[in-house]
């Protein structure tokens, strides 16, 4: 049985290594690489600013001119940005494992669907990040030192957006462009209207406001902005929200008011889009809503931007404005509700391949 094997970083050694692009003598497995966004390896200077400068120097994320972008960068951004990131980090590091919980999160839902898919002996799971450690190159490499001459990659992002799903395929590619001996590959497409997606939404929606002792007047459905500028040149990452929140809200039979969308986690002088949730929840706090809860139907896994910002921060924003009740709702992480999408899906893109 492989399934135990499949998250064992010591598989590969087993295997023995390859010369780059030769084809394994046992060829005929699949691989299934799960792809999160990223995680520094730790909460000091060092490690932030090295996980920082990947994620800031993507073409696909900054999109502004090298020539005046770099300098900032470089100039001000990663010389003042560790330090504070590093501490917002430490709030939810997850300290028993010395990792984040996005890394946490992310292997566990490599685990469980490696089990979900253990009767297909040929199926080898495995999951990296865009940034930050696994790489998605060093993963793709292992999946073929297994024999895998088929791999499904699945960005782990429910809306479309060139600044994720794009980069996440953009790395895909180049590490198989490194290869004389390429597999055959299909890459999981956004899912925001996924019929799963939305059911497992609306099911760990009910489940969270059944453990309040208050109902929430109001939930935002925040999902993290893009500059204005993108969507403008076709991104379709806003439509793809507000399809998602439209959704979740007909499935659950309420109205408008009370769910809505907003954008968080902006950065820089530029437009985002709006609204934007900080400011959104100061505002229904002043206009009299005294209870207000926040789900985050963009994120897979919850991760700085989710516990820390939504959590904290946010949270204090609303009640300092006058505001009582605050609950985040989680993301659906390793769930059962956020696995039974994961598996559809992966099982919808190996067919005719198992």
């Amino acid at each position: 049985m492989i399934a135990p094997n499949l998250i064992d970083p010591d598989a590969a050694k087993a295997v023995g290594p390859l010369p780059a692009g030769r084809p394994s003598a046992n060829v005929g497995r699949v691989g299934v690489l799960l792809v999160n966004l990223g995680t520094p390896e730790g909460t000091e200077y060092a490690p932030m600013r090295r996980y920082l400068k990947e994620f800031l120097s993507d073409r696909r994320v900054i999109e502004w001119p090298r020539a005046v972008w770099l300098p900032i960068l470089y100039g001000i951004v990663l010389n003042t940005r560790p330090k504070r990131s590093g501490a917002l980090y430490r709030n939810i590091w997850n300290r028993e494992r010395d990792e984040s919980p996005l890394r946490t999160f992310t292997r566990s839902q490599g685990e469980k669907l490696a089990a979900a898919l253990a009767a297909h002996e040929n199926v080898v799971v495995d999951w990296a990040m865009r940034y930050g450690e696994p790489s998605i190159e060093a993963v793709t490499k292992r999946l073929l030192d297994q024999g895998c001459d088929r791999i499904v990659m699945f960005p782990l992002y429910p809306q479309y957006s060139a600044t994720t799903t794009a980069t996440v395929n953009d790395k895909f590619f180049e590490a198989l462009m490194k290869l004389r001996f390429m597999p055959a590959v299909r890459t999981v497409p956004a899912y925001p209207d996924e019929p799963a997606y939305i059911e497992a939404l609306a099911r760990s929606v009910k489940k969270h406001l059944a453990t309040l002792d208050f109902e929430p007047e109001v939930i935002i459905a925040s999902y993290h902005g893009i500059p204005e500028s993108y969507s403008v040149r076709g991104d379709p990452y806003r439509v793809q929200c507000e399809t998602t929140t439209r959704l979740l809200r007909e499935r659950l039979g309420w109205d408008e008011k009370k769910l809505i969308t907003c954008y968080q986690s902006r950065f820089g002088p530029e437009e985002w889009l709006k609204p934007y949730t900080d400011e959104t929840v100061e505002r229904l706090a002043k206009e009299g809503v005294r209870s207000l809860a926040v789900i985050n139907p963009g994120f897979v896994s919850d991760c700085l931007e989710t516990i820390d910002e939504m959590g904290r921060e946010v949270a204090h924003i609303y009640r300092e404005a006058g505001g009582q009740n605050y609950s985040h709702i989680p993301c659906l992480n390793d769930s059962e509700e956020g696995m039974a999408v994961i598996e559809t899906l992966v099982r919808r893109e190996l067919s005719g391949w198992i």
